[in-house]
């Protein structure tokens, strides 16, 4: 397998000229295909393997109630976080949260890529990590399997290191294109995220963009799902309303800094823990997410069922800011602990939970004509975009999970807004700060050699 990747010389990979193509893209755009076609079917198989291991565990729960209920559901779901972490421990650290900060390193040259351990390590450990309950969604893993995928293909083939480098950033594309059938948000968050990484050229552009395609729909034919949110359309608001979504966004772009400072803030004080510390905490708030689960069911899990009971207004203000304070300190918990899992739908259920109190306040105000739910898709994508400091992929993947196109506007206006405020506050994109992390504990020289 390919280790990791050296910075690349860009002036010299794609030939000047218009109309010019590089030499061999025909076989990157037909390995592109494989790549996504492959990662559309690992991220199906992902997903449906946690809804199963999800249903059985509710089948096998649901017999039990009061005191029995509860210590079985916290004994479940710290064993579940128990084996996600020995997976990661034993075979592949760097499988162990989102990944995506481990795809930036090896697009950079300076993390390995290491697919026979990472793809059965983060399915298995992502399957166990999502069905427990734990706080962290499935577009993390997919996305990093979906570049190890990548890598993958590349050994078979035996391309250029160029086109390496292309496979890798189209798996991960289409990793985020299938895991939330949302193609165009792969493609941006690929060139826009990882821009400083990414060989911007004709060759790569056209590998992510197929790749992305060729996910979307290979995940969709096999599960037979569309947008992940069957939304009621939204009208869009009153321009003399769009004044109040700058506001929004200001807001969040605190709350994405917030967010980012105590994740990384933890993760450094965990860090100070020997191994076998670092397991035991992560144990116990798996424990801590099982009682949570018994409690209050929308407290846990990656967030899609109380992301539908905040947008059908099932909540009132103070039940909102309450859940949204409970699940703000249970994604930075469970990520920490250090399970496989992404950041990317705890965020989204984060930013709807704010923007429907916001809008339900608004809503009181007897002023302004705007649906609370209106709030909520504005909130997912201006989080995000303070949060990872990726607004054109913010706006994209809140208008590809809600078909919401006529909020365009009110998107555009928060989400810019939000990441002025969070680059003002000094705040700095998680993936930056997690690469830095991963780096710092381990630097490449004393990476694992490559299989």
């Amino acid at each position: 397998m390919s280790p990791s990747l050296p910075p690349l010389d860009t002036t010299a990979t794609e030939p000047e000229g218009r109309g010019r193509i590089a030499p061999g893209f025909l076989r990157v755009f037909a390995a592109a295909c494989v790549v996504g076609a492959g990662a559309g079917l690992l991220a199906a198989a992902f997903r449906a393997a946690v809804e199963r291991l999800q249903r059985v565990l509710h089948d096998g729960l649901s017999a039990w109630s009061g005191a029995p209920a509860l210590l079985a559901s916290m004994a479940v779901t710290a064993t579940l976080v128990g084996v996600a972490l020995w997976l990661v421990r034993r075979f592949a650290p760097e499988a162990a949260g989102s990944g995506v900060q481990e795809i930036e390193g090896a697009l950079e040259g300076t993390r390995p890529v290491r697919w026979r351990r990472v793809l059965p390590v983060k399915f298995l450990g992502g399957v166990c990590a999502l069905a427990s309950g734990m706080v962290v969604g499935r577009e993390g893993p997919t996305v990093q399997m979906g570049a190890q995928f990548g890598g993958l293909v590349n050994e078979v083939l035996r391309l250029r290191r160029e086109a390496a480098h292309a496979l890798l950033a189209a798996g991960s594309a289409a990793g985020l294109a299938a895991a939330f059938n949302a193609p165009l948000s792969g493609v941006l968050f690929v060139i826009e995220e990882m821009r400083p990484r990414f060989h911007y050229g004709f060759t790569s552009v056209q590998a992510v963009l197929v790749a992305s395609a060729c996910a979307d729909v290979t995940s969709r034919a096999v599960s037979h799902r569309g947008p992940v949110f069957e939304f009621t359309a939204f009208p869009a608001p009153a321009l003399s309303a769009l004044w109040l979504f700058p506001l929004f966004g200001a807001l969040l772009g605190l709350v994405g800094v917030l967010f980012n400072g105590s994740l990384i803030a933890l993760l450094r004080g965990l860090d100070r823990l020997s191994a076998n510390r670092r397991l035991a905490v992560g144990v116990l708030v798996g424990a801590a997410v099982g009682l949570a689960t018994w409690a209050w069911s929308d407290v846990t899990g990656g967030g899609y069922q109380a992301i539908t009971d905040a947008v059908a207004l099932r909540f009132a203000i103070p039940t909102l800011l309450l859940l949204f304070a409970l699940r703000f300190g249970a994604t930075v918990l469970s990520y920490a602990s250090g399970i496989p899992g992404g950041i990317f739908t705890p965020m989204l259920a984060l930013g709807t939970l704010l923007g429907v109190g916001i809008g339900l306040g608004v809503d009181r105000l007897d002023v302004f004509d705007v649906h609370p739910a209106v709030f909520a898709i504005v909130g997912m994508g201006a989080l995000f975009s303070s949060t990872v400091r990726a607004p054109l992929t913010g706006i994209a993947l809140a208008i590809e999970l809600t078909a919401s196109f006529d909020l365009i506007l009110p998107l555009l206006l928060a989400c810019s807004m939000s990441t002025l405020v969070a680059e003002a506050l000094g705040g700095r994109p998680i993936y930056e700060l997690l690469l830095e992390r991963s780096l710092a504990r381990a630097p490449v020289d004393a990476a694992p050699a490559a299989e």
